[in-house]
């Protein structure tokens, strides 16, 4: 028979016991971190809450502020009066200004595709001419035009 290695008993607890001390310290720093990130949490709600609060807080004393206005003195209340009026002004006359360039621009464009259009008739009339030429057909241009609608029918 073959002999089997037999270790001592109390070398075997005392390597059960190592086991078990070591699992005790892995769960107890597992703990201690899960601890640490739910503290962390906490304070970051907490610190979530001041933020709104104070966001509240400032909004309601602009809200305040700007129910309690300061009277001015007569003088500045008719320069700021007239500087409202200048600006209104000046706002009326850009949009004007805006809507004239804008029309202008409109009829420059509406102008050069016109003049597009009207060389890109004589290229064709041009051309036709020619096949006409080639062809041997002899048509005269005002009964093409008055066909085509550009100069009026005889």
């Amino acid at each position: 028979m073959v002999d089997a290695v037999t270790i001592p008993t109390n070398i075997f607890y005392i390597i059960i016991v190592v086991i078990a001390v070591i699992g005790v310290i892995v769960v107890f720093m597992q703990w201690r971190k899960v601890r640490e990130a739910q503290s962390n949490v906490e304070f970051l709600e907490k610190q979530a809450q001041l933020r709104k609060i104070e966001l509240v807080e400032k909004d309601l004393e602009s809200k305040r502020m700007m129910e309690n206005v300061i009277p001015l003195p007569k003088e500045q209340q008719d320069r700021l009066s007239d500087i409202r009026k200048s600006t209104s002004d000046l706002m009326h006359q850009a949009g004007f200004l805006h809507s004239e360039i804008n029309e202008r621009v409109t009829r420059l464009e509406a102008r050069t595709e016109y003049l597009k259009l009207q060389k890109l008739l004589q290229d064709i009339e041009k051309k036709e001419q020619e096949l006409d030429k080639k062809t041997g057909k002899k048509i005269k241009t005002e009964d093409v035009q008055a066909v085509k609608g550009i100069k009026g029918v005889k």
